[in-house]
């Protein structure tokens, strides 16, 4: 029945509209990988400028920072972009088991009734349904051009290895200050369940 040419073709505009949305999914994360690599060079041209006039804590403590923003902004991208393509893959097999449901009681209902006017609606619709098929074939393969434009060959791929934090030794002044916090924190604690019972 021309239904199942129908949902062929639905199915195949589904499929391209979905690597299209992976083409625009993996350009968005190649391009904010190209940013942060870009930003990357930026700093460690400012930072070897200015190196010598920063002291030592001051320094390590920056590259410190840098590094961690760096390694947030790529999990990030890598995080966003999974669950974005995670979300296309769903759609995509909810839509093709739509279609192919309808399909088959289209083909069930016109065998038990004899009717055939939803295969004529079909035949009207896949008139239109080839050329959009086309088009969309189109649209495909131009973002996936697009896509590797975007992506060039200097796509920062893994994440950044993880750097030891500075970590400071605890001064007695500060061990004093937060022993003091504490201290205030169970009065306030004490006082708020006193005041609820």
């Amino acid at each position: 029945m021309s239904s199942k040419k129908l949902s062929t073709v639905t199915c195949h505009v589904i499929n391209a509209y979905a690597n299209t949305a992976s083409n625009v999914i993996h350009a968005y994360r190649a391009g904010g990988e190209r940013v942060v690599g870009m930003f990357d060079t930026r700093w460690n041209s400012a930072f070897k400028q200015s190196r010598s006039q920063l002291a030592t804590g001051v320094a390590k403590n920056a590259t410190a920072v840098h590094l961690l923003l760096q390694k947030y902004t790529l999990k990030g991208l890598t995080v966003t972009s999974g669950g974005a393509q995670d979300v296309v893959n769903r759609v995509v097999k909810l839509a093709d088991a739509g279609v192919m449901t309808v399909a088959k009681n289209v083909d069930r209902f016109e065998g038990k009734t004899g009717v055939n006017m939803l295969s004529t609606v079909a035949q009207a619709a896949l008139l239109g349904a080839v050329p959009l098929s086309n088009l969309v074939d189109q649209i495909e393969r131009k973002s996936a051009t697009l896509a590797s434009k975007i992506a060039g060959d200097n796509v920062i791929t893994a994440v950044v290895k993880r750097s030891r934090p500075v970590v400071r030794k605890a001064r007695p002044v500060a061990k004093a200050v937060v022993q003091t916090a504490k201290e205030t924190v169970a009065k306030v604690a004490a006082a708020a369940e006193t005041a609820v019972a």
